[in-house]
Parts: C-alpha cells; sequence; structure tokens
C-alpha cells in the first residue's frame, strides 16, 4: 500500500490497491477517511463489495479489456460503511512487481478536489515566476501587460518597464517583427503559431535557442481578451541538434578524395564557423617522412620540442588573418603547450586564453601574443589527431568572435570530428604512400632513356592514373636488334597497384630476353602468354587469390628494319598502332588483333608491311583513347587521335605534347604508355651483299670481296678482324649449313657482318681440347666482337657479328 511523506499528506490521498483476483490487498488512512473503513475491516475482501451498484456491462467491442489498459480513470459510486452513496473521481494504475505480479492501484482525492477561490491567484503567480517560461501577456494592440519574471530577466527590463510597449519597441530586429506578424495571426484566427529563433536577448550574457508559441487569450464567454507569447528555452536541444548535423556533414564531406592535404582542409571547412572561429591542422614531420607510427620519443620525450608542419586552416575571416604560419611551413612548439600536451596524454584539451598554459606558450613567441591580443582570442582546444594507433599530428581550435568559451560537450564533438577525419587522413597517407611506391617501382622498371640506334627516331611519354585510379602496370621499350632492325613494344598488365607494377617489370624483362634471341613477334607473344599463364598458376599455388585473378596483359610488338624498310607487328589484344605517312595520311594498321596474354591456347598472328622513310609509327595504351569520363568508346578516341596526329608538328616531342594535350584535358582515367617512332632508311650504299658458293674456296674469294668494300667505306683499320670473322662465318655456313650461302655487310653504327644459309642448325661455342682440328672459330670470334649471335629466318638461319668502329671527331660516323 503506497503512503504519504507525512501523516497529513496520507489523510488527504486514499490510496488501495487490490490484487488480480480482485482482493483488497492494502488500505491508507485517505481510504478510511474516504469510506470509513479499517484497513484490518477491509483487506482480504472483494473490492467490489465498495461498489453502490453493479459494475457494468462489459466493454464495447472497441474498448479493450480493463486489464489490458496501464491506466483508467473516472467516477466510481462507492458505499459508505455508513451505507450512504459516495460519488468519488478514481485514477487505477495497472502495474508489474519486481516478482512479475500484476496488481492495481487506485488513488482519489479526499479533500481539496473542488476549485477554490484563491486558485485563479495560484496559477497567475505561477506562470509569473516560473524559473524555465517565459511568458509575456499582449493586449489586442500587441502591447506589453504582463511578463514573468523569466521574461524580464532576459529583455533586462522590469514589467513597469515594459508595460505599454511592442515587441518591436523593446527589440527593434526583423525577427521582432516576424513574431509581431505571427502575433498577428494568432489574434485574428485563434490558431496557435509557433517561432524558432536563436539570438543573444539584452540580459542574457549568451546566446539561446527559444522556441516561442504564441496563442490568442479569451475570457469564460469567448471574448478576446489578447494574446500570450510563451517561451521555452531549447538551447541544450538545439545544440544537441547542431552537433548531430556537424557530425553527419562531417561525415558526409571529410575524405572525398585520398589527399592529405585536401582531407586536412575539409576537417577545417566543417568546423569553421559552427564549432570554432579558427582551426588549424598540423601534422607531424615524422608523419609526412614516412614512418609507420610516428609515436614515442619525438612526441613524450622530456624537454624535446614538437616540430609541426601546417597543411590545414580555416577561420570566420577571409584570408585567414589569425594564423601565424603559412601552409607548409613548420613550428616548433615547447613541450609546455596545449599541442604538446594533447599529443603527449592522447586526450584533448581545453584551455582558458587566461591560464598559465596559455601564458607560457605564447611568452616567447611575440606574433602568437599579437594575434592573441589583436583577435581577441579567449579559448582553445588541442585534439591529438589518431589512428591505428599512430599520432599523426594535432587540431587547435579557437574563438574569438564567438562569445562563449569551450565546454565539455564542445571538447567532445571536436574529437569526434578529429577521430573521423583522422581515420581519412590516415587512409589518404597510406594510399600516397603505396601510389608513390608504385609509382617508383614502375618508373624504375622504365627505361630512363631510349638507346641509340639508327633505325629510327623516337620520343615517348608515361603518364600516371589520377589517384583515384591508382598506378597501372603499362610501359614501353625500344629494344635494338641484331642487323641494325629495331624491336618496339608497349604492353598494359591488367590492374592497378604495387602487384601490376611488378608484374609490368617481369614481362618487361622477359620481352627483352626473348628479344635477345631474335624470335619473329607472333612466336614472341606465344612464349609470352605461356610465361603470363604461368605467373597466374603461380599465384594460386601461393593462394594469392585476387593477386593472381589481375594476372593478365595486353601487348604489342613491332621489329623494324631500316635496310628493307619491312616493318613487322603482332598484338595480343592492344589497341591498333596508327601509321602517319610523309604526306600525312593517317591510318590505323589491320593488324590481327590476337586475344590478350594469360588466355593461352590460341595462336597469334603478325603482319609484315613496308614503310616509306620518314613514316611515323604510333603506340600506345587503351589509357590514351580513353575518355577520362569513359563517356565513349575506344573507336571514338582512336578517330581523336588520328585526327591529333595528322596535325603537322616541328618535333617528335612536340607531337607527343599536342597528341597528349588534345586527348587528355585533365589527367587520365587509365594509366597512358605512349611511343612514337620515325622511320629511317640505311643508304644502299652502306650495305653490301654476295652471294657464295658452296666451294670451300670460294671462302678466299669472300674475304677479298669484304676487305675491298671496307677499303671503299674507309674501315681498312678493320680489315684484319673482319677478314677472320668473314672467313669462320663462311666456312661453317659452307661446312655444316645448307645453299644458298650469303654474306652480307652493314655499315652502321658498327660494322655488322651476316652470313645466311638454309640450314636450321646453329652454330654453339665451346672450347677446343689440346688436340682438336676444330672449335675454335666461334671463340676467335667472340674475342674479335662485340656481339655475336644466331636469328631464325623464314628459311635458315643467319650467324651475325658486331664490330666496333670508331667514331669521328665532328661526332659522324664513317
Amino acid at each position: 500500500m503506497g503512503g504519504g511523506t507525512d501523516e497529513a499528506g496520507e489523510a488527504l490521498t486514499a490510496r488501495v490497491t487490490v490484487d488480480r483476483q480482485g482482493t483488497v490487498t492494502g488500505w491508507n488512512d485517505g481510504a478510511a477517511r474516504l469510506l470509513g473503513y479499517a484497513p484490518e475491516e477491509i483487506v482480504g475482501r472483494p473490492a467490489a463489495g465498495l461498489l453502490a451498484e453493479d459494475p457494468a456491462s462489459p466493454p464495447t467491442p472497441d474498448l479493450p479489456p480493463l486489464a489490458a489498459l496501464p491506466r483508467w480513470h473516472g467516477t466510481l459510486a462507492l458505499r459508505h460503511r455508513d451505507g450512504h452513496r459516495v460519488e468519488a473521481r478514481v485514477l487505477a494504475h495497472h502495474r508489474t512487481a519486481d516478482d512479475g505480479t500484476r496488481d492495481w492501484l487506485l488513488v482519489s482525492a479526499v479533500s481539496g478536489a473542488r476549485l477554490r477561490p484563491e486558485d485563479d491567484a495560484l496559477l497567475r503567480r505561477c506562470l509569473l515566476q516560473s524559473p524555465s517560461c517565459a511568458t509575456s501577456v499582449y493586449d489586442t494592440d500587441l502591447r506589453y501587460r504582463r511578463s514573468s519574471r523569466s521574461a524580464q530577466h532576459a529583455l533586462g527590463l522590469s514589467e513597469e518597464e515594459l508595460r505599454g510597449l511592442r515587441m518591436t519597441d523593446v527589440l527593434p530586429t526583423p525577427l521582432s517583427s516576424e513574431v509581431e506578424q505571427r502575433m498577428r495571426l494568432a489574434l485574428e484566427t485563434g490558431e496557435p503559431q509557433c517561432v524558432e529563433n536563436h539570438a543573444r536577448a539584452p540580459g542574457e550574457s549568451r546566446e539561446h535557442a527559444w522556441s516561442v508559441h504564441l496563442y490568442r487569450v479569451e475570457d469564460a464567454d469567448g471574448r478576446v481578451l489578447g494574446v500570450a507569447a510563451t517561451g521555452h528555452d531549447m538551447t541544450e536541444q538545439y545544440w544537441a541538434r547542431k552537433r548531430l548535423q556537424l557530425i553527419a556533414e562531417a561525415s558526409s564531406r571529410i575524405g572525398s578524395t585520398l589527399d592529405v592535404t585536401r582531407t586536412a582542409q575539409e576537417l577545417a571547412d566543417v568546423a569553421v564557423p559552427d564549432l570554432a572561429d579558427f582551426l588549424s591542422v598540423d601534422l607531424l614531420t615524422s608523419f609526412e617522412d614516412g614512418r609507420e607510427e610516428p609515436t614515442g620519443p619525438e612526441v613524450s620525450g622530456a624537454g624535446r620540442s614538437l616540430l609541426l608542419r601546417r597543411v590545414a586552416h580555416q577561420s570566420v575571416l577571409p584570408g585567414v588573418p589569425e594564423a601565424v604560419l603559412a601552409l607548409g611551413e613548420v613550428d616548433v612548439y615547447p613541450q609546455s603547450s596545449p599541442p604538446a600536451e594533447s599529443l603527449r596524454s592522447g586526450r584533448a584539451v581545453s584551455r582558458r586564453v587566461t591560464e598559465s598554459a596559455i601564458a607560457e606558450w605564447v611568452a616567447e613567441d611575440p606574433l602568437r601574443t599579437a594575434r592573441i591580443r589583436d583577435f581577441g582570442f579567449h579559448s582553445v582546444m588541442a585534439v591529438p589527431l589518431s589512428a591505428r594507433g599512430s599520432t599523426l599530428g594535432v587540431v587547435i581550435f579557437a574563438r574569438h568572435r564567438h562569445p562563449e568559451p569551450f565546454r565539455q560537450d564542445d571538447l567532445v564533438l571536436a574529437e569526434e570530428l578529429v577521430a573521423r577525419a583522422a581515420v581519412c587522413i590516415d587512409n589518404a597517407w597510406r594510399y600516397t604512400r603505396e601510389r608513390a611506391t608504385a609509382v617508383t617501382l614502375q618508373r624504375s622498371l622504365l627505361p630512363r632513356e631510349l638507346p641509340e640506334q639508327s633505325a629510327v627516331e623516337v620520343a615517348s611519354r608515361y603518364l600516371p592514373a589520377d589517384a583515384r585510379a591508382g598506378v597501372g602496370g603499362d610501359w614501353f621499350d625500344v629494344i635494338p636488334l641484331s642487323g641494325a632492325r629495331v624491336a618496339m613494344v608497349v604492353g598494359d598488365v591488367v590492374g592497378h597497384g604495387i602487384h601490376a607494377s611488378a608484374a609490368m617489370g617481369r614481362l618487361r624483362t622477359a620481352v627483352r630476353t626473348l628479344a635477345d634471341i631474335d624470335l619473329p613477334p607472333d612466336e614472341l607473344l606465344t612464349h609470352l602468354d605461356d610465361l603470363v599463364g604461368r605467373l597466374a598458376t603461380e599465384g594460386d599455388a601461393l593462394g594469392e587469390g585476387e593477386l593472381a585473378a589481375d594476372v593478365g596483359a595486353t601487348c604489342l610488338y613491332a621489329v623494324y628494319d631500316p635496310v628493307s624498310r619491312h616493318c613487322t607487328l603482332a598484338r595480343a589484344g592492344h589497341p591498333q598502332p596508327a601509321v602517319v605517312s610523309p604526306d600525312g595520311t593517317v591510318e590505323l594498321l589491320d593488324l590481327p588483333a590476337g586475344p590478350p596474354l594469360g588466355l593461352g591456347g590460341l595462336p597469334f598472328e603478325s603482319l609484315e608491311i613496308e614503310l616509306a622513310e620518314g613514316s611515323l609509327l604510333a603506340l600506345y595504351t587503351d589509357g590514351l583513347i580513353l575518355s577520362p569520363s569513359r563517356d565513349s568508346d575506344i573507336d571514338d578516341g582512336a578517330a581523336r587521335l588520328c585526327r591529333a596526329l595528322s596535325e603537322p608538328a616541328a618535333s617528335l616531342d612536340v607531337v607527343c605534347d599536342s597528341v597528349l594535350a588534345r586527348m587528355l584535358p585533365r589527367l587520365p582515367a587509365d594509366d597512358v604508355a605512349f611511343l612514337l617512332a620515325r622511320t629511317r632508311a640505311l643508304d644502299a650504299s652502306r650495305v653490301a651483299t654476295w652471294e657464295i658458293d658452296t666451294d670451300p674456296a670460294a671462302v678466299a674469294d669472300a674475304r677479298k670481296k669484304a676487305v675491298g668494300r671496307l677499303e671503299a667505306w674507309g674501315l681498312t683499320e678493320a680489315a684484319f678482324a673482319t677478314e677472320l670473322i668473314v672467313s669462320e662465318l663462311v666456312t661453317n655456313a659452307i661446312r655444316h649449313g645448307e645453299p644458298p650461302v650469303q654474306l652480307r655487310l652493314i655499315h652502321d653504327r658498327t660494322l655488322i657482318c651476316e652470313v645466311s644459309d638454309s640450314g636450321g642448325t646453329a652454330p654453339h661455342m665451346r672450347r677446343a681440347r689440346t688436340y682438336d682440328e676444330g672449335g675454335r672459330g666461334l671463340l676467335l670470334v667472340a674475342q674479335l666482337t662485340r656481339s655475336w649471335g644466331t636469328r631464325p629466318g623464314a628459311k635458315g638461319k643467319t650467324i651475325w657479328a658486331e664490330q666496333e668502329i670508331e667514331e669521328r671527331a665532328d661526332g659522324s660516323w664513317p
């Protein structure tokens, strides 16, 4: 049974408890006073015996059972102990005890239930003296008549000073005009109005958020007396809503890119001006140096200063005049400063400018002292920028325009914003570091400078993809081959990142190795296809999953011979090369596509064409012809490339730059490798070819012809070595090869001697034993030449050897 706090209070309210079976279980003094029964006379008896009449019929279908209601109220006719009827207003509560049992608590006012004359005065004084509800009453002319103490305090005027004035007289602001319009509307229509505002009232020291309700006041006969304005202080709710909005805005605005500086600036832009008047983001210098976890002695060491670099700041004032550092500058923070304190403790700190910690910090910094004085800074927060256990830097929040100092709620909000930004900055830093590693790796694997050779004039460009796409595996190369020929290759590895760059390096090395054995383009791509397939198999065996799935590539390989001006090309899923003829005509070569590398089982086809001297061959990866927005297909991109190549230019470098400018107005969506080669033709006078009889006696004639041609070329100093080389190679061809046998000398940057025959057996260099009659010839050739080798032909093979010749003083070749 419930009870009052004292005996007098207990007797004023009747309290009765009834269990689920309808038995009275509790009876207080108020109930005894109401119905005359003592507790011992009624407890344990059915409650229905107290009713003056039988209970009403069962409830209507739209009314739930009484047992299902949490509360019931109404008037009951009860029977007093002496037999007279008692009408009582009863409020019944359906309760659940701690042990799970259910019962009813019935309460009824024994006395004081009727309205007393002093109740109206009580209500009036209550409204006027309410400490939290600012209420004012206006007459039909919208002039003040009465105001509560809260309203008088907020306006900074007494009731006598307010009476007879209008709101626009007291607060001459646009907001007051709007409120008066709403008051007039409520007065005329009788519909309540609501106005919300956030401002500092004349009698308040800080801004408040108010929810003001305006409603018409009438007497008992419905006569309009005026209008009332009741203002509720919603400041805490207002700031809570603002904080939630700020956090939501931070979630959508911070981390829009994978750029450290931009992410830091996004944090500053979000927090100013809603939370701070000035904000700076400073990163540890060790963080930008690439250390994984820039914590430890640099942050916590006693007596050590802290080096921080300013990466972002923002202000409510244009131009951020409060800043003592420019973006990118480094400043030294003593260990006693709030930034160092927050980093050392790992927690946010809030300080008033008048505190000793701030005074000690700026005591030896005249510029900061001047900024605090000139702009009126009054409070500061320092929040450590940390993510994944690593300390990245610190964020400083400061106020000078906002009149209120930072409070605990502001500190919690700042920590939330900085925590979100820290994760984004850490992600951006890790991505930037990985991308820089991938770019460095890729650039180290690309040729730093293209080799000198006489077959083609070349120019190249490589553009990494934008930050969002990441570094890919595009590459190009120019490889000098035997016989003054040159190989040109462009390739594109599937995927992005370090693994793509590493795969590119392996493929580029494989291409160079295969090119050294002079494989035709279609055979070279077949071997390269096998290699890519093995890389994928190895990745599966190592459980590398996605990495293995990404192993794949496209490639275009071309070999140009300046003697015949023939170019042989083959491609594996790569875009078609373009050829610009000397008259400016541009066409895409109808080169069989072939499958991308790594599919296996399908052959590659090559195409051999003759190029006029001065033709321009353009090799590229698909990043060049894909628009950054990817809103057009490859065919459109190839057509745009042809138009760009058709424009005349002074040099190949100018062609490269102009083509890239037209094709890629901004950073490409994918990596771009672009290689241009202008063909040259070796003058016929610098090539000598002879058919050699298969009679051993023809060896002497071959030597004689070679020496004669060297004399005509002015290369008599190479005659002795050339005689020995010709003798050995021609003799081997006659003895071990098959006719026809051909001797060719090429005068290029080197002196090249070639002997071809129709046999398929390639010679091998070996050391002869003491009593062997042969086996020393190729060893001698290797010692006399810069390099030698064998290359297969359509029929047979060619053995070649290159000798160094001295360049003339004027830089020309003899």
